[in-house]
């Protein structure tokens, strides 16, 4: 496996909700749904690698599952990590 394709599956995708995009404009951080297996250091590589950017820092949260009622069926929805990518000043990412 190349180091493109490991970091292609590192970085799922990126979460642009409102609070996410609140945080870019204030201190230019950036959010991405990453598997729960990865690590602040593989993070950092992988945006690094795919963007082209510097990375200041790293924050990881896993986000918990909730439960869900659908008529008669009944769930929960699936545990997820997040991490919150702070780029040194200067750096952006096209996101959209």
């Amino acid at each position: 496996m190349t180091t493109l394709e490991k970091s292609y599956q590192l970085i799922q995708r990126p979460l642009v909700t409102e609070k996410a995009t609140d945080d870019t404009g204030k201190r230019n951080a950036y959010a991405f749904r990453v598997p729960r297996s990865a690590n602040k250091i593989e993070i950092r590589q992988a945006v690094q690698h795919l963007f082209n950017v510097k990375v200041k820092s790293v924050n990881t949260l896993t986000v918990k599952s909730k439960w869900k009622i659908r008529g008669r069926s009944i769930g929960r929805t699936q545990e997820w990590k997040k991490a919150m990518v702070v780029l040194q000043e200067g750096q952006t990412i096209d996101v959209l």
